[in-house]
């Protein structure tokens, strides 16, 4: 899980118009790091990047770096951006517009001739730091059924120059860097929307049975979705919790548990990996799934996380978690989903926010551990959002809203088209997803 100011992801692209995709693969293990492969430049390069919508910049590694890892043990080749060997790769000045609304005010000593810089720093300490650069993003938009086609558009991203903690060279599961989906203006949903590419609504659908899945841009109107309100004026996607269920009680906690913690509301996060508590949620709830199975020898291991041994089935041996939100949206976690092996043992995937984050700050930091196996559906233009459990290896529907036409779009059964149907308006990407170690989580 990756807590910033702005964040990162890792995604394969596919562009049309309107309407966006995102393919998502994953390997086998807990760590469910999704990630796509994204083409920037012209003549094109292939990035491995995190899909993030707990950030809201996507930059890469640059050529210019002396601490970004240059081979992974993930199977992918990586690749540094360099701006040189692109025909349509530009500097962004720190008196452009952009830099402005990132930075939130006009840099100090800032000249035509001084590049746009940033910084980003994530909740376990590592961090990311370089420039600004405009280039083409290649993607595959959907033609037809199960069809794609290739086009591009030009998008604001960063240039990693200089990388730190889990995201340095001694990084061994490193990918290329992050593709943020925020809510802020310098989002890659964002820069799209404001081109009139698309509108402010995507989806993903994130395979936790069998890795992959679909990130979308657009509108999918199958399978439909519930939906609830985004708490008005947070940077992230914080959504009003009502109620935590455990099996069939409910844990007793402050009326209005939207106000419990350090910041409003649940955060919705697909770069976080496991799920983080408030305190006074997750002593409740950590000890009722405990106490369903009364001779556990309960051990903390590296990093504190909560491990026994257990042999049983573990849907029939442990409660589901079950969070309520406003307008009876409700989001189940299953044991499977919660518990995760290693070393012979299943550790809980709960984890205590006032523990974990950097700042020590308590919140409600919901990732891809309850996100998985469900379609979830953030529409920016309503100010809402939600989810439905789903097979994320199945089809979706989409549609396109110049014409009408609805299609089907598969995570595993997409095929090329030939020629750009100017009037499709979806995108997709297919997303894979990374192994990696226990230690190796990040909050």
């Amino acid at each position: 899980m990756q807590w910033s100011t702005f964040s990162s992801v890792n995604l394969v692209m596919h562009l049309l118009v309107p309407l966006i995709f995102f393919f998502l693969s994953q390997l086998q293990n807990f760590c469910r790091l999704y990630y796509a492969r994204i083409g920037i430049g012209t003549p094109s390069k292939d990035y491995y990047v995190q899909v993030d919508t707990g950030s809201d910049i996507m930059w890469v590694n640059c050529i210019q770096c002396k601490e970004c890892p240059t081979k992974s043990s993930l199977g992918m080749d990586l690749t540094l951006y360099d701006i040189k060997e692109t025909d349509t790769g530009i500097l962004v000045p720190c008196n452009d517009k952009f830099c402005y609304d990132v930075n939130g005010a006009s840099l100090s000593g800032c000249t035509a001739n001084i590049s746009c810089p940033y910084l980003e720093i994530y909740g376990d300490g590592s961090s990311t730091a370089g420039y600004f650069v405009k280039d083409v993003v290649q993607y595959d938009g959907v033609s037809g059924d199960l069809q794609t086609t290739s086009t591009n558009r030009s998008i604001i991203f960063g240039c990693g120059a200089r990388q730190s903690g889990n995201l340095g060279a001694s990084n061994e599961e490193a990918l290329d860097g992050i593709l943020g989906f925020g809510k802020s203006n310098s989002s890659m949903i964002s820069q799209l929307a404001a081109t009139g590419s698309v509108k402010k609504i995507f989806a993903h659908c994130l395979d936790g049975a069998n890795g992959g899945g679909i990130f979308a841009i657009g509108h999918v109107v199958q399978p439909q979705v519930n939906m609830t309100s985004l708490i008005p004026n947070e940077p992230h996607y914080n959504v009003n919790m009502t109620a935590v269920q455990v099996g069939r009680d409910f844990l007793n906690l402050p009326t209005d548990i939207s106000e419990t913690g350090d910041r409003k509301g649940a955060i919705i996060d697909s770069g976080t990996t496991l799920a983080y508590l408030p305190e006074m949620v997750y002593e409740p709830l950590v000890s009722k799934i405990i106490s369903q199975q009364t001779h556990l020898n309960v051990r903390t291991v590296r990093d504190g996380y909560t491990c026994f041994q257990y042999s049983r089935s573990l849907d029939e041996g442990f409660p589901n978690v079950t969070f309520h939100f406003e307008n009876s949206v409700v989001l189940k976690v299953y044991p499977h989903d919660y518990l995760f092996p290693f070393e012979g043992l299943w550790c809980i995937g709960w984890q205590n926010s006032g523990m974990q984050s950097r700042d020590r700050k308590n919140m409600t930091l919901l990732g891809d551990l309850v996100l998985s196996n469900k379609l979830v559906l953030y529409d920016l233009e309503r100010q809402a959002m939600g989810w439905t459990e789903y097979s994320c290896s199945s089809s979706i529907e989409v549609q396109d809203e110049r014409t009408g036409t609805v299609h089907i779009v598969g995570s595993h059964f997409i095929s090329s088209a030939s020629t750009l149907n100017a009037q499709l308006t979806f995108i997709i990407l297919l997303l894979s997803v990374l192994s990696c170690s226990l230690w190796s989580l990040k909050c």
